[in-house]
């Protein structure tokens, strides 16, 4: 078929470019010229394991086009996907600004009767509204449909999510625009869910706050089990052996960040406010986060009070590893506390250091390597769970501190070896090991 996607982020060029995969021919529209211009050499925005090679291998065979010209774009197609971005807005609300400006550009050069597919996440309703901008603005006969496609796309992985996920979700109140869909991904052997597009539209959200939820919920467990003496790991195991409960998303640490789950519980509480609906469950799973990205700095002031000139190595600052995505990261908050505290923050992440400089304080110092960055430190904390970083030899960490502490904020490391490698280590919901007499409260 003949596609065009708009918008470039994860969603909408991970989308174009698995389409092309399977056959079908794609153009991916981005306003950011020079963006475009580097996309159609195989350069992608945005870091995604995988994905600049598969560019590489469609853009030669013809299938995978770039423009930022929607009248290129909208030519002869039958089928667009919207992957525009949505970003929450003071209130908590989804920005619908980019969202507007695509449904305006579709309607003035779309070319036949075309099917548009909303990808972004966007709140309960808009599918409706998106039609309705659509239809006011064309100046043709053609006809409209539109279909809610939420995605389910992880950040790092977000191309074997699209191959092999847990399911499409597609949500239409007409039939043969869903059989259509259906079609494009007739290639995928995925299960497909067929729904209106209200429930579509919620199904991506609830999805988003549940996940959530459980982050939250082990996360609280994990600070109860520090107190009372138990280890959150197996806590965490033995809950996750219960199939009702399942052990996904049950990994204690310093909280969840990134594009997705911070911007859907805080629209979900939105949407709820909009029809006089208070969800206190989802209002505690954004509170308990809040709370968590910093327990890590609570953790440190207990054995360090006065931070003042104390120099500090961060390993790992994007949300989450095999990303470069450093929205909402818990570093975030960590780092700008140290700095605000006068410590010498050195900081190392393997991909996320030039997106890391526009949210970090400007005193901050990149190394290049983890050994540069442990180099006689006061303590170090981890940030990140990178491979690199959970393989870095106990030994080799202990002996480039200056003072042999870590506080590990994802669990790095099993706690019978940090006992045999000497270290001071502090990690979340687990007991703390090596630590001297007189640093005990």
């Amino acid at each position: 078929m003949k596609i065009s996607v708009i918008g470039t982020g994860y969603v909408g060029l991970v989308t174009g470019v698995c389409l092309t995969e399977v056959g079908h021919h794609v153009t991916c529209v981005d306003i950011d010229e020079n963006k475009v211009q580097n996309m159609r050499k195989g350069i992608s925005p945005i870091f995604e394991p995988g994905l600049e090679d598969m560019m590489i291998k469609n853009i030669n065979e013809n299938r995978l086009t770039f423009t930022s010209d929607y009248k290129v774009a909208m030519k002869d197609k039958e089928i667009v996907f919207i992957a525009v971005g949505t970003p929450q807005s003071k209130d908590g609300s989804a920005e619908l600004t980019y969202l507007k400006k695509a449904c305006k550009s579709i309607a003035e050069h779309m070319t036949d009767d075309l099917i548009v597919i909303t990808k972004s996440t966007v709140p309960v309703g808009t599918n409706e509204y998106v039609k309705e901008i659509i239809e006011k603005h064309k100046s043709n006969s053609h006809k409209v449909s539109v279909v809610s496609n939420p995605e389910f796309l992880r950040e790092g992985s977000a191309i074997h999510d699209t191959f092999y996920g847990d399911r499409i979700v597609i949500g239409s109140e007409e039939q043969e625009a869903l059989d259509r869909v259906k079609e494009v991904y007739s290639s995928f052997t995925l299960p497909i869910l067929e729904t209106d597009l209200r429930s579509a539209e919620m199904i991506k959200y609830a999805s988003n706050a549940f996940l959530a939820t459980k982050i939250s919920f082990i996360n609280e467990l994990g600070n109860l089990c520090e107190r009372l003496g138990a280890n959150i790991e197996n806590v965490s195991k033995g809950m996750g052996m219960d199939k009702r409960i399942g052990d996904k998303f049950l990994n204690a640490g310093v909280g969840y960040g990134g594009s997705c789950f911070p911007k859907d519980t805080n629209a979900l509480v939105s949407i709820g406010h909009s029809v006089g609906y208070h969800m206190s469950i989802v209002d505690s799973v954004i509170e308990t986060n809040d709370k968590q990205q910093r327990i890590i700095i609570d953790k440190i002031k207990d054995f360090y009070p006065d931070l003042s000139n104390k120099k500090v190595a961060v390993l790992g600052l994007a949300f989450k590893p095999n990303t470069d995505d450093m929205r909402d990261a818990p570093s975030i908050k960590v780092i700008r506390e140290l700095v605000d505290n006068e410590a010498e923050v050195y900081a190392y992440d393997p991909i996320a250091e030039e997106n890391a400089k526009v949210f970090l304080p400007g005193g901050t110092i990149y190394k290049d390597s983890i050994d540069e960055t442990l180099k006689d430190k006061d303590f170090a904390i981890i940030m990140t769970d990178w491979q690199e970083i959970k393989e870095y030899p106990l030994e080799q960490l202990k002996s480039q501190l200056k003072n042999p502490a870590l506080f590990d904020g994802r669990n790095c490391f099993n706690l019978e070896k940090v006992k045999e490698s000497g270290l001071e280590y502090h990690s979340i919901g687990r007991p703390s090991i090596g630590v001297r007499e007189d640093e005990e409260k």
